[in-house]
């Protein structure tokens, strides 16, 4: 019991790191030197679980998810590779790995990261949406518009967010992206 509690408030305490690092960085962006050592504070306190513990789905999720606010994406690909084989349900875990994949020029791991995530959740708009950036990006503007299409159909409040999206600028001007899109004024 005494174990589980302070499992527990390890976990806590390397959550409440994460979210001293998210919860705001629209609004007040941390230097990277404070954000690096706020989310160093949450990989340490992982780091104090046992193996045992420190090899759990979840646990290795929050070590990904800290590493790829530090812009560590390479580093943060094990234990988020290595979570979703644990937990291969959890499209959160799949959608934090296609993110550092992107970032780190690997548009076909990002992709194939989501295909898994949609064999889970195949309505989920999220993963739509970001393969069809991921596709874009990659040139194959068939498979974007494919993809932005059903993310659209799924939940249209995506729509608000294609005209400031980069990852759509190699197909713009594509006249299929321009009629899927022609609602946004």
């Amino acid at each position: 019991m005494l174990e589980r509690l302070l499992r527990d408030q390890v976990i806590r305490e390397a959550e409440g790191y994460l979210d001293l690092v998210t919860a705001f960085a629209d609004l007040w962006e941390l230097t990277p030197a404070v954000r690096d050592r706020l989310a160093q504070r949450g990989l340490d306190a992982l780091r104090r679980l046992d193996r045992r513990e420190q090899a759990k789905p979840y646990v290795l999720y929050l070590q990904g998810q800290t590493l790829r606010t530090m812009e560590r994406y390479e580093d943060a690909i094990d234990p988020l590779r290595e979570a979703t084989e644990l937990e291969p349900d959890s499209i959160h875990t799949y959608l934090a790995l296609g993110w550092c994949y992107k970032r780190i020029g690997r548009l076909d791991m990002a992709i194939e990261s989501l295909e898994e995530a949609l064999s889970v959740e195949p309505k989920e708009a999220i993963l739509h949406y970001n393969l069809a950036c991921y596709w874009s990006l990659a040139g194959n503007a068939n498979l974007a518009l494919a993809y932005l299409g059903s993310a659209l159909e799924i939940d249209s409040s995506y729509r608000d967010l294609v005209a400031k999206e980069p990852d759509f600028d190699p197909i713009r001007e594509h006249p299929s992206f321009q009629e899927l899109t022609s609602v946004i004024v």
